[in-house]
């Protein structure tokens, strides 16, 4: 049954950076266009994330249920060093949720609609930025439990280079999924021809942060390049990505916009594999030399069973409905365009 659990906090993880990433990337992009474009960016995005931006934390509470229920050592390790960036990551995902539902519901049109925009823009940009310096830290034996002082134990076990280019790079994931993902939602012309255009800028952005990322993992001494291209299921993975793109280039040349998301929901699959695969079932690695394993430090047995079997009896309920719902709303959209 362990296995059962660890399957359901990889689908969780990988659905929360795909569609949260996505809910995320909304406010980048929108903050990341001109400001004579906003408008018709903002009603893209809003088209584009409105069917299912109150679920995707979702997959969020759920692998932090599976880490506090069937993990509580790596629950803990992970609360108590990486707290800050825990709190502002949560801090942040309250204030872009409060924003963008005052932004487009508030009875009374007045200044502080700018107010609720600025704070959406934001929140949406650093919110992603401290989830990918929680990912960077748990890799980056960073995180040592034998520091001596404040600064070593609860901040420069995130506060890092290494964990700056891995928020980045998270970032421009984001940008990169929601102006994809957007491309369905429209219909008019001019419009297709913007966002295609923003989908091209936030692959460059992709690159050039990938990038940065292996060059802080190279000044760091992290060995992430061994990790993904010293065994074939690494190489194969970021291949398969790099496909992926180019089949998602050739649809926006010639603008069959279905597989898009797909293409793009699977590129973000090969790239935590290959990140995650060398050092699997090992999720964090201390900076004392000691690794904390999903098939080691576990709760007891009868806690697993019970969990697992939870996780399979929910999933019979939640995942039929959210996929209703994701394709309820697709088809309002369309009577409505």
């Amino acid at each position: 049954m362990i296995y059962v659990v660890i399957g359901f906090l990889w689908l969780s993880v990988c659905l929360y950076v795909i569609l949260g990433g996505a809910d995320f990337g909304a406010g980048i992009v929108e903050l990341m266009t001109k400001k004579k474009n906003r408008k018709y960016t903002e009603k893209i995005m809003y088209e584009s994330i409105a069917p299912i931006w109150e679920a995707n934390h979702m997959w969020l509470i759920i692998a932090i249920v599976i880490l506090f229920v069937g993990f509580p050592e790596i629950y803990t390790t992970m609360s108590t060093y990486l707290h800050i960036p825990l709190v502002m990551m949560l801090v942040g995902i309250i204030a872009r949720g409060t924003a963008f539902t005052f932004r487009h519901y508030d009875a009374v049109e007045d200044r502080w609609q700018i107010i609720y925009t600025q704070i959406f823009y934001y929140a949406s940009l650093l919110t992603p930025f401290f989830l990918g310096l929680i990912a960077a830290a748990t890799v980056s034996q960073s995180i040592n439990p034998d520091a001596e002082n404040f600064l070593d134990l609860y901040v420069f076990s995130w506060l890092n280079w290494f964990g700056v280019s891995v928020g980045l790079f998270t970032v421009s994931l984001c940008a990169y999924l929601a102006s994809i993902f957007s491309l369905r939602e429209i219909s008019d012309r001019l419009e297709l021809a913007l966002m295609i255009k923003k989908s091209h800028q936030t692959m460059v952005f992709v690159v050039i942060s990938g990038l940065l990322v292996f060059s802080a993992a190279y000044f760091s001494g992290i060995p992430l390049t061994k990790w993904i291209f010293s065994k074939s299921l690494g190489v194969m993975s970021i291949s398969f990505a790099t496909v992926s793109l180019g089949l998602i280039l050739r649809a926006m040349h010639k603008r069959k916009l279905l597989p898009v998301r797909a293409l793009a929901g699977f590129q973000i699959i090969m790239i935590l594999v290959a990140a995650t695969y060398q050092h699997n079932p090992d999720i964090i690695l201390l900076g004392n030399g000691q690794h904390l394993s999903l098939l080691k430090h576990i709760a007891a047995e009868k806690t697993i069973s019970v969990l697992g079997w939870g996780l399979i009896l929910g999933s019979i309920f939640i995942l039929p409905f959210l996929f209703y719902l994701m394709f309820s709303f697709s088809k309002a959209s369309k009577r409505r365009s």
